[in-house]
């Protein structure tokens, strides 16, 4: 987390006299207690900020845990932070001594992969990384562990307790590369079998009038698969702006405006046709709603059928992805009271009406863990729940609820 701004680039270094005290590292991830662990610092320990973000925290806190007259051992360092940390975090570090780590919080939550070949070892939040890099012999870093290199010898250590771990299930639904493998299970085959699951709940007429459109370019192999499934054509009837980046990690200010610009609707594909627009998330909907227009008005499709490979996103993230706010998501607005993690017909009615389609369907909560092919109780499912795997988020989703209007970080 952090700004549109270079002092927030990775990786941090920290200048020191000592060797084992100077240091740079950079970490992906998110601390879902961070307003605790900065007001701890700056009234305990007396500590000055100079930026908003973790990763400053982050800093401080290894530098703390670096102090004294002797390096002390890398495993105790990481050990102390698991049990003070609560969030996501992949930190990668280095210091003056060459001594390296790479650790994986407990929870699991954001992918790591790394390897050796030869002398080389590289690790990366995604193994088609390192695949594209030549290596072979690709492995899993499992939640709670770090790889130590020290003196020239690696070896893999555990730092935190064993638990049940919580993978980000947004993971294999939008952000990774579709040629990656997230702890053991392929994305490719995860949107694939999520397309199928679709395919298997529909109930719309399927005539030879009947298309399938994804949303370029994560949706492609749901689409694929829920073609295949029903014996519908695939097509290409939107061509995406390359030099239009995801809508998703966009300011607001910035974002309508990509959207309207972000596809280009074929009406040689779309006109006249029952279109079923594979989508792989809806999360504030301002792309999809800007796209349905386009290809009514632009594309002359007669119907838009919308089926979305997730369930509705009804809560924030507070462990990285970029939507903590209540107020910014477009789900929560028809969801009642009561709701359990899947939307009624009535909630999906109004939706639909209210971006102008035919007729919507998600993906349901209790899919996720076979679509994946992962337990779906190791899963973070927090965003499409309102449940979360840590004490702290579910402290900052009742906070959240308190202050849903509010822009920026609405649990503060």
């Amino acid at each position: 987390s952090g700004a549109d701004d270079v002092r927030y680039a990775q990786p941090f270094e920290r200048h020191h006299g000592r060797m084992w005290k100077w240091f740079s590292f950079a970490f992906n991830g998110n601390l879902a207690n961070f307003t605790e662990l900065r007001d701890r610092l700056l009234s305990k320990r007396n500590y000055y900020f100079t930026l908003n973000t973790d990763t400053e925290i982050l800093m401080h806190s290894l530098a703390y845990r670096l102090r004294g007259e002797q390096p002390p051992v890398l495993r105790d360092v990481m050990a102390s932070l698991g049990r003070t940390f609560d969030g996501a975090y992949n930190i990668v570090f280095l210091d003056a001594l060459g001594r390296m780590f790479v650790a994986r919080d407990p929870l699991g939550l954001k992918p790591l992969a790394y390897g050796l070949q030869g002398r080389l070892f590289a690790a990366a939040s995604e193994s088609v990384a390192l695949s594209n890099m030549g290596f072979t012999d690709i492995k899993t870093l499992a939640p709670g562990e770090m790889v130590i290199i020290e003196k020239g010898k690696l070896r893999v250590e555990r730092f935190a307790p064993k638990r049940r771990p919580a993978h980000c299930f947004f993971e294999w639904v939008y952000f990774s590369n579709v040629a990656s493998t997230i702890d053991g299970s392929s994305v490719y085959m995860a949107r694939a079998r999520s397309g199928k699951r679709l395919a298997e709940l529909e109930d719309q007429a399927i005539d030879e009038n009947c298309i399938v459109v994804p949303v370029p370019d994560t949706a492609k192999a749901a689409a694929d698969s829920f073609a295949y499934e029903l014996g519908i054509p695939s097509a290409e009837g939107l061509i995406r702006n390359r030099y239009v980046g995801r809508t998703f990690i966009q300011p607001n200010s910035t974002r309508l405006a990509s959207a309207r610009s972000k596809y280009t609707p074929l009406p040689s594909v779309l006109e006249g046709k029952k279109v079923f627009l594979i989508e792989d998330s809806i999360v504030r909907s301002t792309t999809l709603a800007t796209l349905v227009d386009q290809i009514r008005r632009r594309g002359k499709a007669k119907e838009v059928h919308v089926r979305v490979a997730c369930p509705p996103i009804v809560s924030p993230c507070f462990y990285g992805i970029d939507m903590s706010t209540i107020g910014e998501l477009f789900a929560p607005k028809f969801t009642p009271r009561n709701y359990t993690g899947d939307p009624s017909p009535d909630m999906l009615a109004k939706m639909a009406t209210k971006l102008n389609l035919d007729s919507l369907r998600y993906l349901a909560v209790s899919d996720l863990g076979p679509c994946l092919q992962v337990d779906g109780r190791n899963l973070c499912r927090g965003c499409v729940t309102g449940s979360y795997p840590t004490a702290c988020g579910n402290r900052l989703v009742r906070a959240a609820k308190r202050n849903k209007n509010k822009t920026g970080r609405s649990y503060e």
